[in-house]
């Protein structure tokens, strides 16, 4: 039974009830329930009851029976499946009670020996390096950050609807110029995913791929929709279930914290990004190492290989919700990557065909501002926020004569061009953007 009807039969049973109560209910995470919660009342299911500070929930009617599970969606007609994917999708759509109890295998990252083992095909994935790698020797995470604005909509949009939320690409975008949630969480883990991918196209090229990344890549995603603040970025001490599959994941918290150190060192391990993207989606998933928000979290690691490469990076998008589901299922029930294999490769197509377009129009990357590019970052972010000229920015610099006479104009026309639209790039608030274009843009 999805979570939706479950707890629409919780409230059949109960007059009202609030979010907190479904959820200890459910065993389930309250920000997943209280999302679900915002949905059922957008749809006229349910409806809400204040008193005092107190807000209740209660059916709107009586609703009609339950079914016990959802129906099966059709495949994504234009998704190359495999007979392998078909075979699989069959045993998972059958009703849970015929299908296995399992919990977690550590022989799944255990037995993988980098650059021996393959869960992508080899050949595939040289193919798939070769396609989506960006031309000419440049720092890690150019390709990103060349690409960083549409990448932060479409990754940040596609992931977050993966979870259930409602906004379309436009109001995504809408929200990102704002910045304004007004207590949705809807619109809270869409900024979540924004401020979580500028963190990584800023912290990958740097630190590379290691625990602390990750735990902070969970702790922006998962900001304020945690009722424990002190689960962000921490392995898990507590029970976690996942709705509609026979899978539960370990409940040992040395086992966890000793598996997710192993999946990222044999990830490190791994030459080729392709494969290496998608060794850390799968393992991170069916670990749930986190206490929520663990898919979210995959989905994001899965694009630090590639960012450390230089290669397109992978947005999810076009994905069908019901596809990703029973992909993850393979993995959980029955560790078969058939299904994950097959849209992992489709996505990611479409990824290099999309931001390699995009790449493409921009021409070639400017070596100097290449050159600079760290200098700048600096420089800008000293100007908006600290209010300096350029003229004692520059002077303060550690560069020679000539250094600085042919950074000061490249300062001056990135100056000039900044933006709401594109600060992020220099780890800029839109706040802080807004407030130095309000006192005239003072360099």
């Amino acid at each position: 039974m999805t979570l939706p009807n479950k707890i629409l039969r919780v409230l059949q049973n109960d007059q009202s009830l609030r979010s907190r109560e479904i959820a200890e209910r459910l065993d389930a995470s309250w920000s997943t329930v209280k999302r679900h919660l915002d949905a059922l009342l957008e749809a006229g299911q349910v409806q809400r009851e204040k008193d005092g500070r107190i807000t209740r929930y209660r059916l709107v009617t009586a609703v009609a029976q339950l079914p016990d599970s959802a129906p099966a969606q059709p495949f994504s007609a234009e998704l190359p499946w495999s007979p392998a994917s078909l075979a699989l999708r069959k045993s998972l759509t059958r009703p849970l009670a015929m299908r296995e109890v399992v919990t977690y295998h550590r022989d799944l990252v255990e037995s993988y020996q980098p650059n021996q083992t393959a869960w992508l095909s080899p050949s595939l994935t040289v193919v798939l390096e070769a396609e989506g790698r960006m031309r000419g020797q440049q720092p890690a995470g150019t390709y990103a950050r060349k690409v960083l604005e549409p990448l932060l909509i479409d990754l940040s949009w596609s992931s977050s609807r993966l979870e259930g939320n409602r906004y379309t690409l436009l109001d995504t975008q809408r929200l990102f110029e704002s910045g304004v949630t007004q207590g949705d969480l809807d619109a809270v883990m869409l900024l979540n995913h924004k401020a979580a991918i500028e963190f990584m196209v800023d912290a990958v090229p740097e630190y590379g791929l290691n625990s602390a990344v990750i735990r902070n890549l969970h702790g922006l995603l998962m900001q304020d929709l945690l009722a424990d603040s002190n689960a962000l970025g921490s392995i898990r001490q507590t029970v976690v279930n996942i709705s509609g599959t026979t899978y539960f994941p370990t409940q040992v918290p040395s086992l966890l914290e000793e598996m997710f150190e192993l999946i990222l060192d044999k990830a490190r391990q791994i030459k080729n990004p392709i494969e290496a993207a998608f060794f850390l989606w799968i393992n991170l998933a069916y670990l749930q190492p986190f206490e929520d928000g663990n898919k979210r979290t995959s989905r994001l690691a899965a694009n630090i290989p590639l960012m450390l490469y230089n290669c397109s990076p992978l947005s999810f998008l076009d994905v069908n919700p019901q596809d990703y589901a029973l992909a993850m299922m393979g993995v959980y029930e029955q560790r078969d990557m058939a299904m994950a294999a097959d849209l992992f490769v489709w996505v990611y197509r479409r990824s290099i065909s999309k931001y390699g377009v995009m790449l493409e129009a921009m021409g070639v990357p400017d070596p100097v501002r290449l050159q600079y590019r760290e200098v700048l970052n600096e420089a800008i972010g000293a100007i908006v926020r600290d209010r300096l000229t350029a003229g004692s920015v520059v002077a303060g610099l550690p560069l020679s004569e000539d250094e600085k006479r042919q950074f000061q104009p490249l300062l001056q026309a990135e100056l000039d061009i900044l933006a709401l639209h594109n600060c992020a790039r220099y780890r800029l608030t839109m706040r802080q953007v807004t407030e130095w274009i309000k006192a005239g843009r003072p360099s």
